[in-house]
């Protein structure tokens, strides 16, 4: 039991895209092939780190758990959604909706995490290339790697219980695809400043403190690479955090889209898009990013593939 109202309500209705019912059949069969792609990028990566001796680097040990994120995330959010697209919306239980909410929660601070320890990373090896190899030795790698899951398990806990436990006494229809924070908390007849406060509580220090401090060690990388002399050697050390840059460019960029811009000024549909874009496409982009854009991943598939 999450709170004293799970006697009175049992489930939710998940309304999904009522707007867009004439086309339902095309969008269940783009969102399931990008969801197959998903998985299968991803999956690829963890696959390729995991038995390939040339990704054993931190940078790549970082990324398999960055698409091992990217697998929990997808799936907690697309097979619900393309059971609401289907059937034009349906049920999921209280606690069904407790669980997505955490999930959805979890791993959106894990790859918060998971990012800024690339971004670490990236600094240590262009800006201090010399003792690179002393301080991002396995050691550093797995403590961030547990320190980043360990927060995206716990973080959530109490901001999830605290919303759970508000009274639903009224509508039960979730104007959304998933059960996401707004629509979710929309629906209670309780006080909800309590929870939006811890909620804020945690955004603050995960994503705009993960956000400032990537911007800093970039704006770091971009002075080092300036005052290296050759054009080659300038190239190089940008092509070696270029992917990451893109993938933390894509996930803020929608995730501030999504939910530093005032509600107000956001239609229901346009909320509905912009979640589309975090929730689906930019798991896909991920392994495609780094895919095209890292020589090593490339040589690592093809001596599998050729071999």
């Amino acid at each position: 039991m999450i709170g004293g109202n799970t006697t009175q309500l049992t489930h939710f209705f998940l309304l999904g895209f009522d707007h867009l019912q004439s086309i339902t059949t095309y969008l269940f069969i783009l969102f399931l092939i990008i969801y197959i792609l998903t998985l299968f990028g991803n999956a690829l990566i963890v696959g390729l780190v995991s038995v390939s001796q040339r990704l054993k680097s931190p940078m790549f040990l970082f990324l398999r758990n960055l698409s091992l994120c990217e697998m929990i995330f997808t799936t907690n959010i697309v097979p619900k959604m393309l059971q609401v697209i289907l059937e034009g919306g349906c049920k999921i239980s209280f606690v069904g909706c407790a669980l997505q909410l955490y999930a959805f929660a979890a791993t959106g601070i894990a790859e918060c995490l998971l990012l800024t320890s690339m971004s670490y990373d990236r600094y240590l090896a262009i800006c201090k290339p010399l003792h690179y190899t002393k301080i991002m030795n396995f050691r550093c790698y797995l403590w961030l790697v547990v320190l980043s899951w360990a927060a995206a398990i716990i973080l959530p806990t109490i901001s999830i219980s605290m919303i759970f436990q508000l009274n639903f006494c009224g509508s039960i229809v979730v104007d959304h695809f998933f059960c996401d924070l707004a629509p979710v908390l929309e629906l209670s007849c309780s006080d909800t400043s309590p929870a939006e406060f811890e909620v804020f509580a945690q955004t603050i220090p995960v994503f705009v403190f993960t956000f400032i401090y990537i911007m800093a060690t970039y704006i770091s990388i971009f002075i080092a690479i300036l005052k290296i002399q050759s054009t080659m050697g300038r190239q190089k050390a940008f092509s070696t955090c270029s992917s990451h840059l893109t993938v933390v460019c894509t996930y803020y960029g929608t995730m501030i889209s999504l939910y530093v811009t005032p509600s107000g000024r956001q239609s229901v549909k346009v909320n509905k898009t912009l979640s589309l874009l975090y929730s689906v496409v930019t798991p896909l982009l991920n392994p495609i990013i780094y895919s095209f854009r890292s020589a090593e991943i490339r040589k690592a598939l093809a001596s599998i593939i050729f071999k």
